[in-house]
């Protein structure tokens, strides 16, 4: 069953907020009605199962993922390529972020079990990779990074800022030298890996001055950074939400 877009986007928000406050194996329709104000009959209305809204949930997170990084294409190799390292980021305060990567952690458990959660994995995994690797044969092309295996490259950066995350959130507390572990590692990264591709001449953006011009970064949930892309939308989006609204409502009463 389609819906409308405000209607998707408060479901979608509402997945975000129960993994967060629930993680995967708390989580219920009736939690995620419950955070995005709607209905449970609502939500069955447009995914009959659990399982349904968490696969829906993963596509989009990778679909806005896909969006941003094509919205953001023609920006310079390197910052680019900073910017993928910085998207692992996040401070050991930032409870949300962090509480959101618990639980999808306990969802990517179920990949090996599960043959659509395990798609989106696989999904999410080549889009980072191939993302890093385009980037990289950019930068090569426009003269500032060095020739270098870029599969191989980009398969290494990726499986150090992914370990790294999964570090964090599973010892929380343990912080080499006081600082978050994703951003430690991102440092070690950009100085190991990054800088030594550079060309001479070439400049990289600090990790800091990334960051802060970054619209989104991960574990941020769906409407970090979203503008209101769809505001032309609205007429016929807010139609279709009514309809369907009113009739999982009227699902609702007859249901007594």
């Amino acid at each position: 069953m389609s819906e409308g877009r405000p209607t998707a986007d408060a479901i979608m928000d509402g997945v975000y907020r129960a993994l967060c406050a629930h993680g995967y194996g708390g989580l219920t329709m009736q939690k995620v009605a419950d955070e995005c104000e709607k209905s449970k009959s609502l939500l069955h209305y447009h995914y009959d199962t659990k399982e349904d809204l968490l696969v829906t949930f993963l596509e989009r997170a990778i679909s806005d993922f896909e969006r941003r990084v094509a919205e953001r294409g023609n920006r310079p190799p390197v910052e680019r390529l900073m910017e993928m390292v910085c998207w692992f980021v996040f401070e050991s305060d930032e409870t949300d972020r962090e509480s959101f990567h618990i639980g999808l952690l306990e969802l990517r458990s179920q990949g090996p079990f599960n043959e659509r959660i395990h798609e989106q994995l696989v999904r999410s995994d080549e889009l980072l990779r191939g993302t890093i690797a385009e980037i990289l044969t950019d930068g090569i092309a426009a003269g500032v990074f060095r020739e270098v295996d870029v599969e191989r490259t980009a398969a290494l950066v990726v499986a150090t800022l992914d370990g790294a995350r999964t570090r964090q959130i599973t010892m929380r507390g343990v912080e080499p030298g006081g600082t978050a572990y994703t951003r430690a590692v991102a440092e070690a990264t950009v100085s190991r890996v990054i800088e030594p591709l550079l060309t001479e001449g070439t400049d990289l953006p600090t990790i800091d001055e990334t960051i802060a011009s970054m619209p989104a970064r991960t574990g941020g949930g769906p409407s970090e950074g979203v503008a209101e892309e769809h505001a032309a939308e609205g007429d016929d989006e807010g139609t279709a939400e009514g309809d369907d609204e009113g009739t999982a409502e009227g699902d609702d009463r007859a249901d007594g």
